[in-house]
């Protein structure tokens, strides 16, 4: 028998308490990259290639523009949790965005009216 889904109250106090242990977030993508470069002379074009980089980019939204930043591979690594936190607290939100529907919609069939306030 597969498990009883958790009430969306529980889940809800759950889900603020995982958005609490979130620290920095960092917003975008990163992009490693290795590239051969133009001259037909270099070893990024001998048989096995040995391709030029990483190049590592870090690119995201500011007011509405793209923005690109190089990394080093050493504050890739310093930066990486911060990055997975913003991933996290993507996923968090939507979850919460899920209940919040579900409440609605359960709220909605029993009393017609709209939910006041919050669990």
């Amino acid at each position: 028998m597969p498990p009883r889904p958790k009430p969306p109250a529980r889940r809800l106090q759950q889900l603020h308490a995982e958005l609490a242990e979130v620290g920095f977030a960092l917003p975008g993508t990163i992009n490693i990259a290795m590239n051969r470069c133009g001259k037909q002379n270099c070893a990024c074009h001998h048989d096995p290639p040995r391709l030029h980089g990483p190049y590592i980019t870090w690119t995201r939204k500011v007011a509405g523009k793209t923005v690109t930043r190089k990394l080093s591979a050493e504050q890739l690594e310093r930066y990486r949790p911060w990055f997975d936190n913003d991933r996290r607290l993507r996923a968090l939100v939507k979850e919460i965005e899920a209940l919040s529907l579900e409440a609605l919609d359960a709220a909605e069939d029993r009393t017609g009216t709209p939910p006041s306030g919050h669990a």
